[in-house]
């Protein structure tokens, strides 16, 4: 590469990170943001109330099973082989069924994490709106999220830290 193109480019670079440099980044603790909302405790209430029905018919499904297996060592002696096979294929069968019933409701997209979508959706939404006029009324370029995986924030300057603002946005009081 020639001297002068050299030049041009170092120009056209120190033009763009000065471009970068003007822009104004922020960041938000989504987590915090969360738990300070009222709407949050309400839908972490009612999941954890339908996940302990669901995990009440998990246990009674496993504790039949448990009493099936002990009834046949009980009477394994008086069953004849032809007996003992049937019964250990329908304790089987009833695992089978047992662990379908958990991959239905706590599986990747069971119904547990269904709900959970469902009733956390508008709580979302709503964050997000707040999210998006913040950052267009302290002309931000960008917000980061502190709590998101994995976290590319290295170090935080608590300046800029717009959680409490989308907190106001919420109409949510800090009660410190």
């Amino acid at each position: 590469m020639n001297k002068s193109l050299k030049i041009v480019f170092l120009l056209l670079l120190m033009g763009s990170s000065e471009h970068l440099m003007a822009q104004k980044f922020g960041y938000i603790d989504s987590e915090y943001i969360l738990n300070k909302h009222p709407d949050y405790k309400v839908i972490q209430q009612e999941l954890e109330n339908i996940s302990a029905e669901w995990r009440k018919q998990a246990q009674d499904l496993d504790q039949e099973i448990k009493e099936l297996y002990v009834q046949l060592k009980a009477e394994e002696v008086l069953l004849t082989e032809e007996m003992y096979q049937q019964r250990l294929e329908q304790i089987k069968l009833k695992e089978k069924n047992s662990q379908e019933y958990y991959n239905r409701i706590f599986g990747i997209n069971g119904q547990y994490f269904q709900k959970q979508s469902e009733l956390m959706q508008p709580l979302q939404s709503k964050i997000y709106d707040a999210i998006v006029k913040v950052s267009r009324r302290n002309n931000l370029a960008t917000l980061f999220d502190k709590a998101a995986e994995p976290s590319a924030i290295i170090y935080t300057d608590p300046r800029h830290d717009y959680s409490e603002f989308v907190l106001e946005e919420l109409g949510i009081e800090d009660n410190k």
